[in-house]
């Protein structure tokens, strides 16, 4: 029970003025209780918890407080600058392609998912006590469980090779847990009653196979790469935590290290200041909100806080005692202030800070969706390896416009995106095309994220450019001037090809064509002559005049 809940109880059998208490004698007490916690608890402790997310954010902005760039532009650019192609395998061997084809379709996939939820399900049906005969099927589940893994590693080693297999981050954690898996089924079939090691160390494996869920969603992946990201904040919340306890650790240590060693108080032999490390786990305790007022209590100055054996206080007057009732006190009010101000601290501001870190990574998940964000941009990465498996970082344009109608909006243009829209698209985009009729990954990328977000892309280009450019040589000191050419090309190369001026010249002879067949079936009296102006000839007729 609670101290809280304590002296709700003591609250509500309380009676007149020198009487003792009687049972659920003031039940209208728990009253104001209740609205005491809803009020403070709900309402006064999240309105502290939102100012310091909104103030932690609006200092992280202050940096950037002149700058023309929103905060989810400028991570869409920091992941379009600093993102590279990854490394697909596809094997040239027949045999080995089949494999290959097989393990990476997306029936294997379902298959795999399906077996992994039955493996977790068989898991949750473990009770104890329970017959032999249901252990027996649950340990036959076990096996062809840890057959069927350990056919799925086996075949995606075939088609990858070790060195791609194991290069692998998930495929390395999947055989390990089959490799766990083995040890698991031989030792309890060869050592059922031997206790030199516990065969539940090694059902560990088992359980973490459900692990092997996180590769599976594409959604789930998302929040746990947003979480990682989010890591790299935290270390110096972590930083402002570790200072704020080794100060507290000290000072505890030398205004309450002498009190004596009691199990009727909370100061005992896991609980108390006479190390450091003691000190630091009585300060972690506090922190949790565990009993943290009882071990105020047992510190401050109160008869039955004594001072300990050999210490300075007792060996002065050691010599003076009557008896064990004269030991001196060691207990100081100082504890008051400096447990409370310690559980304002941990409670109110530092541990917020981290929520403070997590949601500001987070804010995609309050944000409409069709608002282009980092987390959409992942996809194109995962994408791009199917044309350029070697992570050159070059694929023919003629593939973009594939590419980016596999991509759903708002990074790519949908499945549904009919060809010539996506060629309009393309010409918006204009990017660099080489001198061999290929793009590169990072320009492909940046200009994606440019015209969905619509970053400078008003007015002349060649001042937008500039202007941009200047913003990233602002931000992203160091930028490679190499990237930066790449991703915006400095003005001054009006002769470069453009995949905006191959698809704006595909698109206007197109548009030629329409309206020549047009003419030609006018002339043979198929089509009216009022429909001389057609909107297959003016749309001509404005790109010539735009271009």
């Amino acid at each position: 029970m609670s101290p809280m809940q304590c002296l709700l109880y003591v609250a509500i059998n309380s009676n007149e003025e020198d009487h003792g208490p009687v049972y659920n004698s003031r039940q209208s007490v728990a009253v104001f209780f209740i609205a005491f916690i809803i009020v403070i608890a709900f309402f006064m402790m999240n309105i502290f918890v939102g100012f310091v997310i909104v103030t932690f954010q609006n200092e992280g902005e202050r940096e950037y407080e002149n700058c023309e760039l929103d905060k989810n532009q400028r991570k869409c650019i920091e992941f379009a600058l600093k993102a590279k192609p990854h490394r697909r395998y596809i094997p040239r061997n027949r045999f080995q392609y089949r494999v290959w084809w097989f393990v990476t379709s997306r029936a294997f996939e379902y298959v795999i998912f399906l077996i992994i939820v039955l493996n977790t399900l068989s898991l949750a049906c473990k009770h104890y006590p329970s017959g032999e005969s249901f252990d027996h099927v649950l340990d036959m589940l076990n096996l062809i469980f840890t057959g069927v893994f350990a056919f799925e590693a086996f075949f995606k080693i075939i088609a990858l090779n070790p060195k791609n297999y194991f290069g692998d981050r998930w495929n390395a954690f999947d055989f390990i847990i089959v490799l766990g898996s083995f040890i698991d089924i031989i030792y309890g079939r060869v050592s059922p009653g031997q206790n030199f090691i516990s065969i539940n160390f090694f059902r560990l494996f088992r359980v973490m196979r459900l692990v092997k869920l996180l590769s599976r969603g594409e959604g789930i992946r998302t929040l746990l790469w947003t979480f990682m990201k989010s890591f790299q904040a935290l270390p110096y919340v972590a930083l402002l935590i570790v200072l704020l306890f080794f100060i507290y650790a000290v000072i505890g240590m030398q205004m309450f290290g002498r009190v004596a060693l009691d199990d009727t108080t909370e100061i005992h032999r896991n609980n108390n200041f006479h190390t450091f490390p003691m000190a630091v786990l009585v300060l972690f305790r506090s922190a949790t909100g565990e009993a943290w007022q009882l071990i105020m209590l047992s510190c401050s100055s109160r008869e039955d806080v004594k001072c300990a054996k050999g210490s300075d206080d007792r060996r002065q007057e050691e010599l003076t005692w009557k008896d064990a009732s004269e030991i001196p006190m060691c207990g100081n009010d100082f504890a008051y202030p400096y447990f409370i101000s310690f559980f304002m601290l941990c409670s109110f501001l530092v541990i917020n800070l981290f929520v403070a870190v997590i949601m500001d990574n987070f804010d995609y998940l309050t944000r409409d969706w069709s608002i282009l964000g980092p987390h959409h941009l992942e996809e194109f990465v995962r994408l791009w390896s199917e044309y350029d498996p070697d992570a050159k970082g070059r694929i023919k344009h003629l593939d973009v416009v594939t590419l980016l109608r596999k991509i759903s909006p708002p990074l790519g243009f949908g499945k549904l995106c009919p060809h010539r829209l996506a060629c309009k698209r393309l010409v918006s985009m204009n990017m660099p095309l080489n001198s061999d009729g290929t793009v590169c990954f990072n320009a492909t990328l940046f200009a994606l994220v440019r015209t969905n977000l619509k970053i400078y892309t008003e007015g002349n280009i060649d001042e937008a450019n500039e202007q941009l450019r200047s913003a990233i040589r602002r931000i992203w000191k160091r930028t490679p001037i190499g990237i930066l050419d790449e991703v915006v090309p400095p003005a001054g190369k009006e002769d470069d090809v453009t995949v905006g001026k191959f698809y704006a010249t595909f698109l206007i002879q197109d548009y030629f064509r329409r309206f020549k067949k047009r003419k030609e079936l006018e002339a043979k009296g198929i089509v009216g002559g009022n429909h001389s102006s057609t909107p297959h000839a003016m749309a001509l007729q404005v790109r010539i005049e735009e271009d």
